[in-house]
């Protein structure tokens, strides 16, 4: 097993495939009266968190919780991160402290790597800048291979806000290691130049979400980070929902077996309609409650756990 997981292109096919078999073991806890393991107990791990989050913070810590580690939330607000102390120092700080594991994010892309020179624990990325998100890509592979049965073969359209989406970078290259088919999707403002090639040969981009459709087997809408975008990359927020938005009469064009997936947070009314968001085909709330068993996978094999 590898020691850290900074990249989605850290892991193999069979590295993956461990990963998420070991998240099926784990999701296997939720249904019992206690659901914690003793696995890492006497582990510390370390949630490092320069940006906001919501899912990802309190998916990490009670993955951690629930196989019985230590754990200490480091919010940036509020620590001497806002004095002025620097990534190095921070990270020779719980060094000292003992921490086995740090769970990193920050904005800027590359810090995980970074931060794997200056501790002996395991470092696992979080999200770092528009760069990569390695754990949500797991969660959505083990969401996908939950409903559908497997992933190797599946036809997967990402769409939207490629250009500042680590999840769609993280998703690209974990969802063709395991042989899936993926096309991006958005105006081309929003597509990198060479992005595809540049991560997997295989993926395919378009620029028209209607023929994409009706051959996808998931369809996973990517929010419009619009606090990353200084100019306009689109004229309108009406008219992005009207060209590259998953509304019903879109819906109504996939297959009757594909499924709709958003990592969140969710912009209601413009890349996914509230209708959509919440239908029978949504894994939206799944995403939710599989992370934590993904993360509870990485957590554990990172740490010494065995398969």
């Amino acid at each position: 097993m590898i020691k850290h997981l900074r990249s989605a292109a850290d892991l193999d096919a069979d590295t993956a495939t461990l990963i998420l078999d070991t998240a099926g073991e784990m999701a296997a806890l939720a249904g019992r009266e206690v659901k914690k393991l003793p696995t890492l107990r006497g582990r510390t791990v370390v949630n490092l968190f320069y940006e906001d989050s919501t899912r990802t913070r309190i998916s990490f810590e009670a993955a951690a919780k629930r196989l019985s580690a230590d754990v200490i939330n480091f919010s940036a607000k509020g620590s001497s991160v806002s004095k002025g102390e620097s990534l190095k120092d921070t990270a020779l700080t719980l060094q000292a402290m003992g921490a086995d594991a740090v769970v990193i994010r920050h904005p800027a892309s590359g810090a995980p790597h970074r931060l794997a020179q200056w501790v002996d624990g395991s470092v696992v990325n979080a999200g770092d800048g528009t760069h990569e998100h390695p754990t949500q890509a797991l969660l959505d592979a083990y969401t996908m291979r939950s409903r559908l049965g497997k992933i190797d073969g599946l036809r997967v359209a990402i769409v939207g806000d490629v250009l500042h989406s680590r999840v769609a970078r993280s998703n690209v290259l974990l969802l063709t290691t395991l042989g899936a088919q993926v096309t991006l999707v958005g105006p081309p403002t929003l597509i990198p130049v060479d992005i595809a090639a540049a991560l997997s040969p295989a993926t395919k981009v378009s620029y028209d979400l209607d023929s994409v459709l009706p051959e996808a087997d998931v369809v996973m809408m990517l929010r419009v980070q619009t606090e990353r975008m200084q100019d306009s990359y689109f004229p309108s927020a009406r008219e992005y929902s009207r060209r590259y938005g998953l509304d019903a009469p879109r819906m109504r064009k996939l297959p009757e077996h594909a499924i709709v997936m958003h990592p969140g947070p969710m912009n209601r009314g413009m890349e996914i309609a509230p209708e959509v968001a919440d239908s029978t085909r949504s894994t939206i709330v799944e995403q939710v409650a599989n992370g934590v068993s993904a993360r509870m996978a990485v957590l554990y094999l990172l740490l010494g756990g065995k398969a």
